[in-house]
């Protein structure tokens, strides 16, 4: 049995903005596959509430060396919608950031997952016009997708239909209202583990 170095990178949705640690959505696919014959040992989370892609290329990104990461998750672009990050600027950091991760690891190495539609929530419309937002994200997600496929990594989409259906279902909240609770971060990690797992299949 062995394990890899596991670094998740992006903003609250990573970081698990309004959850117990244990809650959040990277420490429960660890534990989800702890005992496999390959699993993912969480050495850090760098990920900011309120980062952008330049945030993350900038901060967390450079962070990755000292804590010798193995096996990186990348989910960043909210903030972008929520800054008014153009869409071409958006791209063009997606594929920096990306083509950074190659240089050190192996695509298989690497799982990307697709931003969640906040504007559904209680909290939403605080955060700008929702249909607006919404259609933000969906682009964001079609850059990020595109990205991916063009690069050999691996995408996770069902983050953003999960957070759709959950909406206004307070069990699926945190209680801020705005990001998602535990619960639903379980469900994301539904969708997470077959990906992660068929990857680390392939670690000799």
């Amino acid at each position: 049995m062995g394990s890899l170095r596991f670094v998740p990178l992006g903003d609250s949705y990573t970081i698990g903005t309004s959850v117990a640690d244990a809650e959040r959505w990277p420490n429960q696919l660890v534990a989800r596959l702890a005992g496999d014959p390959v699993s993912l040992h969480l050495v850090g989370n760098p990920a900011v509430n309120g980062f952008a892609s330049g945030d993350l290329i900038r901060v967390e990104l450079p962070k990755l060396e000292n804590l010798r990461a193995e096996f990186v998750t990348v989910q960043i672009g909210v903030n972008d919608v929520v800054q008014g990050v153009p869409d071409v600027d958006y791209s063009a950091n997606v594929s920096l950031l990306l083509d950074s991760l190659l240089e050190v690891l192996a695509p298989d190495r690497l799982l990307c997952l697709a931003t969640p539609d906040y504007t559904v929530t209680p909290q939403g419309a605080a955060f700008g016009q929702p249909e607006t937002q919404r259609a933000g994200i969906m682009r964001n997600n079609e850059i990020m997708r595109g990205a991916t496929e063009g690069r050999g990594i691996r995408f996770v989409p069902d983050v953003f239909e999960i957070s759709q259906a959950a909406g206004a279902d307070r069990r699926m909240l945190a209680d801020d209202g705005l990001h998602p609770s535990g619960a639903q971060y379980g469900l994301w990690v539904d969708a997470i583990e077959p990906i992660v797992r068929e990857l680390l299949a392939s670690v000799p």
